[in-house]
C-alpha cells in the first residue's frame, strides 16, 4: 500500500524541513540549461539553494525563483582564470554560504564546481553525499600529454567523494568514463529532454507548413552556437541554395568561438539570428517557424561532439521538426534507432544540397509524420521524472533527522 508523509496543519516549516535539501554549485549562473535543472529539482520535491560562477555581464538576480550566490564572473575558453576563480572561491566559500541551510546532497555541474563541492561538503558535514554532474566532456580531458593526465588524476580525486555522476548521453560512459577509469561511482543518464511540468498530454504542436510556391524550407539551429563550422557550412549550404533554404539561428553565441559573428550573419543573404530566447516558454512559436532542426556539432568533432545528445535534438522532435544530423555521431545512433530523421554521410554542403535537390513536400511530411509517431516520452520530461531524479538523490542521504508521522493511503 502506498504511504504518504503526513503534515500537522500549519506545519509548512516542518514540511519544509522534510523536503530535500539541495546545494546545487554551478559554472555558469546565466546558463538557461542550470534554470531547467532547478526547476527540474523543485518540481520533484527539493528545496534548492544555488551558488556559482556567471558568464553574463551583469549579475543574476534570480533563477526560477531562486536568489543565487555569485561567486564571481568567468570567460569562455580562458581556463587560467576559471582555475584562479575556483581557489579564490574555495578560500570564500564558508562565508559565502553563513547562510544556507545544511544541504542534504551536494550537486557539482561540471568539474571545476565539483571542487568546490568538495569543498562545501568539509563546509557542512562529511557525510553530505556529493552528486557530479557532467554534461559534457571538454577536450582538455582527452589529452594524452601531461597536462591531460593531470586533470583526470584530479577529476577521479575529487570523484572519490562522489556518490553519484549525471551525465545526458550513454555515449560519455563509453567512450571517457570507463574506458579512462573515471566512473568510480553509480551512474544516473539524464538525458537533455524539454521540461514540461502541467501541460496537457494532447496539446496542440503546430508545425511549421510545407513550403508552397517560392517559399523557403527553413533550417533553425537553436541554443547554445558554439560550431564555427556549422556556421560556415550553412553559409555556403544556403547560398549555393539561392533562397530556397533559408538559415534561423537562435540562442547564445559564443563569441570566443568566431571572429565576428555578428557581422558574419548580417552579411549572409539567406541567414538570421534573431536572438535568445525562452526556454521551453518559446519552444513552441520557435520551433514551429522553421521545418529542420540542425542536431549537428564539429566544435569538438570527434570527442564530446561526436558523444552528445543535443538539448535542440529533443526541442526539435518534439516539435515535429526532422532533425538533420551527421552519420557516425550518437545522435546518428539514436535517430537510426527511431528510423526518424536525415543524416549527412559527409559534412559538406554538397551534402546538403544534395538532400535538398531530392525533397518534395510528400517526403517531408513523410518523415515528419515518423518524428510525430514518437512516444512523447521520448522528448519531454515531466513531473514524474522530476520526482524520480529526486528520489534517486534522496536515496543517497543518510538516514537521520526528524520523526515523521506515516498514514497510509
Amino acid at each position: 500500500m502506498q504511504q504518504k508523509l503526513y503534515y500537522p496543519a500549519g506545519s509548512d516549516q516542518l514540511r519544509n524541513d522534510l523536503m530535500l535539501q539541495v546545494l546545487y554549485l554551478v559554472h555558469d549562473l546565466s546558463d538557461p540549461a542550470v534554470r531547467r535543472r532547478v526547476v527540474m529539482l523543485q518540481a520533484g520535491g527539493a528545496v534548492v539553494s544555488l551558488a556559482g560562477f556567471r558568464r553574463s555581464l551583469e549579475p543574476v538576480a534570480e533563477v526560477a525563483g531562486v536568489a543565487p550566490i555569485d561567486l564571481g564572473r568567468t570567460g569562455d575558453g580562458r581556463f587560467a582564470q576559471r582555475l584562479a576563480a575556483v581557489v579564490q572561491a574555495a578560500w570564500t566559500l564558508k562565508a559565502a554560504l553563513r547562510h544556507v541551510a545544511r544541504p542534504d546532497v551536494i550537486i557539482g555541474r561540471n568539474l571545476e564546481m565539483l571542487a568546490l563541492a568538495n569543498r562545501a561538503r568539509a563546509i557542512f558535514s562529511a557525510d553530505v553525499p556529493i552528486v557530479y554532474e557532467c554534461l559534457d566532456v571538454h577536450r582538455l580531458l582527452l589529452r594524452q600529454d601531461l597536462a591531460g593526465k593531470a586533470i583526470r588524476s584530479a577529476e577521479r580525486a575529487l570523484g572519490r567523494n562522489a556518490a553519484l555522476l549525471i551525465t545526458s548521453s550513454p555515449a560519455f560512459i563509453r567512450q571517457y568514463f570507463e574506458p579512462f577509469g573515471q566512473a568510480g561511482m553509480p551512474v544516473e543518464l539524464v538525458e537533455n529532454k524539454v521540461l514540461e511540468l502541467g501541460q496537457e498530454p494532447g496539446r496542440t504542436i503546430r508545425p511549421a507548413p510545407v513550403p508552397v510556391a517560392d517559399e523557403p524550407w527553413k533550417i533553425g539551429w537553436f541554443g547554445a552556437l558554439r560550431c564555427r563550422r556549422s556556421l560556415e557550412l550553412l553559409s555556403e549550404f544556403s547560398r549555393l541554395m539561392e533562397g530556397r533554404v533559408e538559415i534561423i539561428l537562435r540562442g547564445r553565441p559564443a563569441y570566443t568561438e568566431f571572429e565576428d559573428f555578428d557581422g558574419f550573419v548580417a552579411a549572409e543573404p539567406f541567414m538570421q539570428f534573431h536572438g535568445a530566447y525562452r526556454n521551453p516558454e518559446d519552444l513552441p512559436r520557435i520551433y514551429g517557424e522553421v521545418h529542420f532542426s540542425w542536431a549537428i556539432d564539429f566544435f569538438e568533432e570527434g570527442q564530446n561532439s561526436n558523444w552528445l545528445l543535443p538539448n535542440r535534438l529533443y526541442e526539435g522532435c518534439r516539435h515535429q521538426c526532422v532533425p538533420i544530423a551527421m552519420q557516425g555521431t550518437e545522435t546518428a545512433q539514436f535517430l537510426k534507432a527511431l528510423d526518424i530523421g536525415f543524416l549527412l554521410a559527409r559534412p559538406d554542403a554538397d551534402a546538403l544540397v544534395a538532400l535538398f535537390d531530392q525533397l518534395d513536400g510528400e517526403q517531408y511530411e513523410s518523415a515528419r509524420a515518423r518524428v510525430a509517431a514518437q512516444d512523447r516520452s521520448t522528448w519531454i520530461c515531466n513531473e514524474d521524472d522530476c520526482r524520480a531524479l529526486v528520489g534517486r538523490l534522496r536515496a543517497l542521504v543518510p538516514v537521520r533527522g526528524h520523526s515523521v508521522v506515516r498514514v497510509a493511503a
